[in-house]
This record gives structure tokens, C-alpha cells and sequence, in this order.
């Protein structure tokens, strides 16, 4: 027998003894892994300074590598989060940015996509976290208490059930939920500052996303970095007003051009009722192009692009999504996805991107 055919049968042998172990060893290397995972710090191992983790970077449409919006914003060693949208929890969780440990979260308007997450987000951290009778504070334009209050509501019964099973000391009944923060929608020139913590400023300004009223965007400060995210909206002078300078700006974008394709394919099979959703987004979100020609004007020092409609399903439509932007932009330009990453250390200027 050849020294190759020995070599291949050891071989063969070896992944068929892993394999029928496969229990015990997946077992053993449990017992190792988890005490590290669960002892680890992702949030306090990082460097000073302002770090983005888009935990969402889709639209209410499937996309297998983009979720609901939802943007992780770490600064000072504290987490806060820009919107909920599906699956936000979980993804945090998978990118480092454990739930019960969120401080705040910020909505930029009341869109389905933007909070269908927050529930499992609020259970995540009572559940998940430490102990805490406070709970999970809500920030946005007035007609957040409604969301918070219907969302206790909606809970309220599963709070009860799980409070009765591992006891008050453990699930503080007052740590459930939401407490709203409304503050009122700022007017175009007029930024309102809603969190001003620990060296963390949180500046809120309005944006256009009409017909939706409220609709706000926020600008995260830290430590001499900044982030702005625009949430939903058209192209607007007070984006670029409020991005002047920044080191990032994330802004939504939807491609014409591709959703043109799809209300064509629509028109072809008579589905009249797409046609007329996907003719009527058309007016209310920025392209790819708009979002550059912002970051060129604003100056900013890097654009990333998030809540990505349509879904960039096929090879190559993610040239065709970016088709403009290089000559609208002249700096680093990133197309997001979940788990894509932008920290900006403090006491520096670099701009480090990875993930996704």
C-alpha cells in the first residue's frame, strides 16, 4: 500500500471517530467555552473612544445578511442603541453588544421595522443582564409613551409569569419594560440635546421623512469623535448642517434604479398594491447618490450606508446599489451589513472599519 493511501485511510479513520463522538466532545468544549463567553467583557475590553455596530442595516424586507434597523453605539464604556428593529437582540448578543447591558435606546420615528425589536430587546435585558429595578429608558419625539406603555402592556403577562417562576429578588417586577423620555421634535436649526452623561452628549434634530411626522435623526459626541445617523429621510440640509465635520456619517439609502426593476416586475404580474407601495417609497428615502453628495458637503471623514432597500440578493447588485457614489463622495464610503463595525478610538483621527 502506498505511503498516500495509509496517510488518507488515518485520516478517514480520525474524522470518523470525531464524528461518532461528536455529543461528547460538542459537550466537553461546552464546558470549557461557555465559563469564558459568559466571563467576557466585549463591551469594557474596548478602547476608548466612539464604536457603531450596525445590529440591523436592512428595511422591513428580507435580506439574508441585513435586519431590521438597529445601530449599537458604544462610548465611555456605556452601550446605547439607535432603533430596534427585527431581530435586533439577537444580533447584538452575536456582535458583542450584550443586551442587558444597554443603557438607553433612541428612536428616530415609530415605523413598524424601526420597533419591532424592542420587546425581546427589553426582555433580553432584564432577563440577560444584572439585576435592575430601573427600567430599560425609551428616548424619542412625543408619542414614545404610547409605544413604551403598549409595550409594558403587551408584556405585562409575561412579566408576571416569570416573576412568579424565579421570584422578585431575581426578576425585579419594577425592572421590566420601558420608561418613556419624550422630548418634542426638534425645529430645522434647532437641535435638542436629550442625553448629556459622563462625557456623552446625544444631540437630536429633525429630519424629512414626510409624510411620517415625527422623524428625527440623532448625533452621538465622545471624547472628540463623532457619529451621526440620520435614520429615515430624504436628502436634508439639516443632516448636512448637523454632520459638519463629523467622523461618521450613517445614512439610510434606497436605490431608484432597483426598485424601479422591482415595481416593473410587479406591474408584470399584476400586483397592482406593490406597485403602488414600491412607486410610493420612492419619496421619502435618500439614494445612495443623495447620502454622498451629504458627506461631500458635511466633509465628513467616512460614509456608511445602512437601512438598504432594495435587498442585495443577486452577485452584483451591490455595485449596481453604489453605482454614483464614488464620484458624488470623495472619501472611504462603506456599504453596511449586520455585524459591520466603526470604532473611533479616542485621541486620534483613524477610523477603523471591520466585520460584516
Amino acid at each position: 500500500m502506498k505511503r498516500w493511501q495509509v496517510v488518507l485511510g488515518l485520516v478517514a479513520l480520525s474524522a470518523l471517530l470525531i464524528y461518532s463522538f461528536r455529543g461528547p466532545l460538542a459537550m466537553r468544549l461546552m464546558g470549557v467555552a461557555l465559563p469564558r463567553m459568559m466571563a467576557a467583557d466585549p463591551i469594557g475590553d474596548l478602547p476608548d473612544g466612539l464604536h457603531l455596530t450596525l445590529c440591523g442595516a436592512g428595511s422591513p424586507l428580507p435580506d439574508p445578511k441585513r435586519s431590521g434597523p438597529c445601530v449599537g453605539i458604544v462610548a465611555g464604556g456605556q452601550l446605547f442603541v439607535v432603533d430596534a428593529g427585527s431581530g435586533a437582540a439577537r444580533n447584538m448578543n452575536r456582535f458583542g453588544l450584550p443586551a442587558g447591558q444597554v443603557e438607553a435606546v433612541f428612536l428616530t420615528h415609530f415605523h413598524s421595522d424601526h420597533i419591532d425589536g424592542l420587546g425581546e430587546l427589553a426582555l433580553q435585558r432584564w432577563a440577560g443582564g444584572p439585576v435592575t429595578t430601573e427600567p430599560l429608558l425609551l428616548f424619542g419625539p412625543d408619542g414614545v409613551q404610547d409605544i413604551a406603555e403598549g409595550l409594558n402592556q403587551v408584556y405585562q403577562a409575561d412579566t408576571r409569569f416569570r416573576v412568579a417562576h424565579h421570584g422578585e429578588a431575581t426578576m425585579p417586577p419594577a425592572g421590566s419594560g420601558f420608561s418613556a423620555r419624550p422630548f418634542a421634535t426638534p425645529e430645522p436649526g434647532r437641535p435638542t440635546v436629550v442625553w448629556d452623561r459622563d462625557g456623552v452628549k446625544v444631540t437630536s434634530f429633525r429630519v424629512n421623512h414626510a409624510p411620517i411626522d415625527p422623524a428625527v435623526g440623532y448625533r452621538f459626541d465622545y471624547a472628540g469623535r463623532s457619529v451621526l445617523i440620520s435614520g429615515d429621510t430624504i436628502r436634508s440640509p439639516e443632516i448636512e448642517r448637523m454632520s459638519d465635520g463629523v467622523d461618521l456619517l450613517v445614512h439610510e439609502a434606497l436605490a431608484p434604479h432597483l426598485v424601479a426593476i422591482m415595481a416593473q416586475a410587479a406591474s408584470d404580474s399584476g400586483q397592482t398594491k406593490r406597485v403602488k407601495i414600491l412607486n410610493d417609497i420612492l419619496d421619502y428615502h435618500a439614494s445612495p447618490v443623495d447620502a454622498a453628495r451629504s458627506a461631500e458637503v458635511a466633509s465628513v471623514g467616512h460614509l456608511l450606508l445602512y437601512h438598504i432597500v432594495p435587498p442585495l440578493l443577486l452577485p452584483g447588485m451591490e455595485a449596481a446599489f453604489l453605482d454614483g457614489v464614488d464620484e458624488a463622495f470623495a472619501g472611504d464610503i462603506t456599504l453596511g451589513q449586520d455585524g459591520t463595525r466603526i470604532s473611533l478610538p479616542a485621541g486620534s483621527t483613524d477610523i477603523e472599519v471591520s466585520g460584516g
